[in-house]
């Protein structure tokens, strides 16, 4: 269920995916997990927690490499790596932290804890947002506290292969792939989880929802919070929801920005087919755009016009790559980010506008792949890898996934197949026993209900569909709030973008009140074009800088 657009990004440009744990043994397929019953699970995620609210964190100076400003401080947060076992081997993550502000006389309410989604992405950055506006009033209420989830960043980091054996470009990708391509592609998914298991050694089956929510309930004693507040985007959603499940009874308020389908039946095979017509849309709305821009752009007055435009440079690129190193994989990659975020369109229609004028500086500037970020994307693409995988149930028949993408990419072209090819080492996981996804909301008569969330999320986002938000609102009960941003598609709603949703989780955050079960707000304003003053300043040399 691939929600972030880098994520995406570094592995449709490539041919072949990655996993290692540093510490671990190779072994030829990785064993089940341990048979223990999820209670003695349970259980050691309460000891460990018990064990953290003892001890704390220890927040001194980030270390250089987390290239993070001094006023965040960074700590490091022991769990165990298997919870059945609290006492045998510990994994540690790192955390970051920026206390609240207490700007104005704000009391302080305690820590906010962000996770990003992915998953695969790291948090570690976030309290860097005590600085922007858009935060401002939250920041001085409550700590923000980001981490690395485990096998994300420097917490017992995940790879599958060196970075520099990664696909430096340039990459071709078929619009359509002949049986001959699907074989390749089947053949590197299999050796990419060989290698997984190969590097990841007994620790592989370990990476996984329920373990992230059981370090997540760690991470929560360690700060001194009887109860989580809590905010995640994107997979960062389904993180939190199973997490209010689990531990209704340590949640004192949770925003869920952008939100996957909880559904377990649809973790996560059938999430991903979801995705396949989402980012369809989110393409049409980014060609109408540019359409509606023809006079800026010169890209065509249609989106089909536009369409035409976008397969002229394709077609160029399969040819010859662009400054080397630009082929289909790395073009679609890059254009893969309009279905996230809008404020990419105009560089983007620029650079196609650009190429076809015979200028390809614009295009290898924002398409190019970034050496120094190959670490960071080969880590995220692991971690994204392994907890799906690990997850849930995959199909292992290859006839099963060939005829669900061929019907979807009949009327879903741009992103079915890079999508199935992404999440194909799963049919063929070196992980004999998976786990068995949460249903989400439901409760037990010994658990205190369900408490009052605030659930956020864009009625045309493509990497969480909007029928997600729905269901998980629908699982989490009369207590959960919905706000919904009509008309727009950006991923990830709150924290700038747009005022009224803004408003909504802040008042949410610092009072606990919603204005309703379900609420709209108008979408946020389109992007302007490039201008022509601006065209013409980069046609004389100026390059759009590279989407990091």
């Amino acid at each position: 269920m691939r929600t972030t657009p880098a994520r995406h990004a570094a592995a449709a440009a490539a041919l072949t995916l990655a996993l290692t744990l540093c510490t671990a043994a190779a072994v030829t397929a990785a064993p089940a997990a341990a048979a223990a019953a999820p209670d003695a699970e349970s259980a050691g995620a309460d000891l460990a927690a018990r064990r953290a609210a003892s001890t704390g964190l220890a927040f001194r100076a980030c270390p250089a490499v987390e290239a993070l400003p001094g006023p965040v401080r960074c700590a490091t947060l022991r769990v165990p790596l298997d919870y059945a076992r609290p006492g045998g081997p510990q994994i540690a993550l790192t955390v970051s932290r920026v206390p609240a502000s207490r700007v104005g006389g704000a009391a302080r309410q305690g820590a906010l804890v962000h996770n990003p989604g992915g998953p695969g992405a790291s948090g570690m950055y976030f309290p860097l947002l005590a600085g922007l506006p858009a935060w401002q009033r939250i920041a001085a209420a409550y700590d923000l506290v980001g981490y690395a989830p485990r096998g994300v960043g420097r917490s017992a980091p995940l790879s599958c292969q060196d970075p520099a054996a990664r696909a430096a470009g340039p990459t071709q990708v078929p619009v359509r792939p002949s049986p001959a391509y699907k074989e390749q592609r089947r053949a590197a998914a299999r050796a990419y989880a060989r290698g997984c298991a190969e590097r990841a050694g007994s620790a592989l089956p370990y990476y996984t929802t329920l373990n992230n929510v059981r370090d997540l309930h760690v991470l929560r004693a360690a700060l001194g919070e009887e109860k989580l507040t809590f905010a995640g985007a994107s997979y960062g959603t389904y993180l939190g929801a199973v997490y209010a499940t689990l531990h209704p009874g340590h949640v004192r308020r949770m925003v869920l920005d952008s939100a996957v389908n909880p559904d377990p039946a649809r973790v996560w095979y059938r999430n991903n087919l979801d995705q396949a017509p989402g980012f369809e849309r989110r393409w049409l709305d980014f060609r109408a755009w540019v359409a509606r821009h023809h006079a800026a752009y010169g890209l065509g007055s249609t989106p089909a016009a536009v369409q035409a435009s976008y397969e002229r440079v394709r077609d160029a690129v399969a040819r010859t790559p662009a400054g080397g190193n630009i082929g289909t994989g790395e073009l679609h990659a890059a254009y893969l980010e309009t279905a996230y975020r809008d404020e990419v369109w105009p560089e983007r229609a620029e650079a196609l506008a650009a190429f076809l004028r015979g200028d390809p500086d614009p295009l290898t500037g924002q398409a190019a792949p970034d050496p120094a970020a190959a670490g960071e994307a080969e880590n995220a693409t692991a971690v994204y890898t392994a907890v799906l995988c690990n997850d849930a149930s995959w199909p292992a028949d290859w006839a099963t996934w060939d005829r669900d993408h061929t019907e979807l990419a009949r009327t879903a072209p741009f992103e079915t197949w890079t999508n199935a090819f992404l999440n194909l080492p799963c049919a063929s996981w070196p992980v004999r026993a998976r786990q068995r996804p949460v249903a989400v909301g439901t409760r037990s008569a010994r658990l205190p209900r369900l408490p009052r969330t605030l659930i956020v999320a864009a009625e045309r986002d493509g990497a969480t569909p909007y029928p997600g938000a729905l269901e998980l609102q629908r699982r989490l009960g009369t207590e959960a709030a919905l706000v919904t941003e009509k008309g727009a598609g950006t991923h990830g709603v709150f924290g700038g973008r747009n005022d009224c949703v803004d408003r909504h989780v802040e008042r949410y955050l610092l009072t606990g009140d919603t204005s309703g079960w379900r609420v709209t707000c108008a979408p946020h304003p389109e992007p302007a074009p490039v201008s022509l003053d601006d065209r013409a300043a980069r046609a004389q040399g100026a390059v759009l800088p590279p989407v990091v």
